[in-house]
């Protein structure tokens, strides 16, 4: 078994802060968003990923991760010279994958209990294809499949206008080989890519047989600032509740509380947090819901439901919620503030009278 992660998106609704850093390196809970994926591949006990990189950010990609040693993973790195669908992110991995089973997963999208339990349904039932779905309210915003009694796939539907189902497709597919055959038999859609809901259609239309695994815990799409704040909000949440890694496969990994390193004196810190080496915090209310990375300066300031990447200083009465800031920027004000909303790239200068 081997695995191909999905990184190759431009991140177009994270601007600006994805003109600096690309959105599966956005940190929530002090780990980057593509670190949990690969922890949850490597606790699935796959060894062999391949990472499906775009030419502009795919270097930023290549220096944060290397060759996957700190999870124990064989990293090999492979370039979708154009945005053309995921099926053709499948079809460009087709020399790495050969003829092996293999996942494919979103490297923007966190599930709850990780990858092991749909491998190994997979490896009990031996399909064609196995897709991950999750009941949603309000399917008509998804691909969505239909299946039957059994749980088999009968059919898939982008977007329903009346969807027959609630069951939408999550970001973690398995595959046979012959998805590639499928692949070879489909066209671009009306967007002009090669679609994996096309080329799971065109399986079940090959008479291959596809069934479904459904999601009873948590699923975060981290597309916008909101996804990834809440992202921000479960990491901290779980991390804090005193389960441990296996209970949700690596996602508790997030660095949870304030590093031993931290100077802070007379600050209140509401959990769940999560303060990173080297920060310095003054005369401040941090929390809850709240990372700050490395090396974070706030002094004065008032910090809720946000994240802070390395190197930020917020100096002043400042009152900041539900905010992204990038790293190494300065917010500062000489009087307090009404409560700021902030979605800033990296180096970004902020002054308030």
């Amino acid at each position: 078994m081997k695995a191909i992660v999905l990184c190759a998106g431009k991140g177009t609704r994270l601007r600006p802060l994805t003109y600096s850093t690309p959105k599966h390196l956005i940190p929530v809970g002090n780990r980057e968003i593509l670190s949990y994926v690969l922890l949850q591949i490597a606790d699935a006990g796959i060894r062999d990923v391949g990472l499906i990189i775009s030419p502009d950010s795919g270097l930023r990609i290549r220096e944060a991760l290397g060759n996957g040693e700190q999870w124990g993973l064989d990293l090999q790195y492979i370039v979708q010279e154009v945005p053309g669908g995921l099926a053709h992110a499948v079809k460009v991995s087709r020399e790495f994958l050969g003829d092996s089973d293999f996942l494919m997963f979103l490297g923007d999208n966190l599930i709850e209990g990780g990858v092991s339990p749909l491998l190994a349904e997979f490896a009990a039932t031996r399909p064609h294809g196995l897709v991950l779905l999750k009941a949603v309210a309000d399917p008509r915003r998804f691909g969505v499949a239909e299946l039957d009694a059994q749980g088999r796939v009968q059919r898939l539907v982008e977007k329903p206008k009346e969807p027959k189902s609630n069951l939408a497709l999550v970001g973690a597919y398995v595959f046979t080989r012959d998805v590639h055959d499928a692949i070879d038999n489909i066209g671009p859609s009306w967007r002009g890519e090669l679609e994996i809901t096309d080329a799971i259609q065109k399986l079940l239309d090959m008479g291959r047989t596809v069934v479904s695994h459904e999601l009873m815990g948590w699923w975060l799409d981290t597309g916008t600032r909101d996804d990834i704040l809440e992202a921000n909000r479960v990491l901290l949440g779980s991390g804090g509740s005193g389960q441990d890694v296996a209970a949700i496969s690596g996602l508790a990994a997030c660095q949870n509380g304030v590093a031993d390193d931290v100077a802070h004196a007379g600050c209140e810190i509401v959990e769940p947090v999560s303060v990173a080496r080297g920060c310095v915090l003054e005369d401040c209310c941090i929390g809850p819901y709240v990372s700050l990375g490395a090396g974070v300066t706030v002094k004065g300031a008032s910090i809720t439901n946000s994240i802070l990447m390395e190197g930020t200083r917020v100096l002043g009465p400042v009152v900041i919620e539900d905010s992204i800031v990038g790293s190494r920027s300065k917010i500062s004000a000489k009087s307090r503030t009404g409560a700021l909303q902030l979605f800033l790239d990296n180096d970004s200068v902020v002054e308030l009278d």
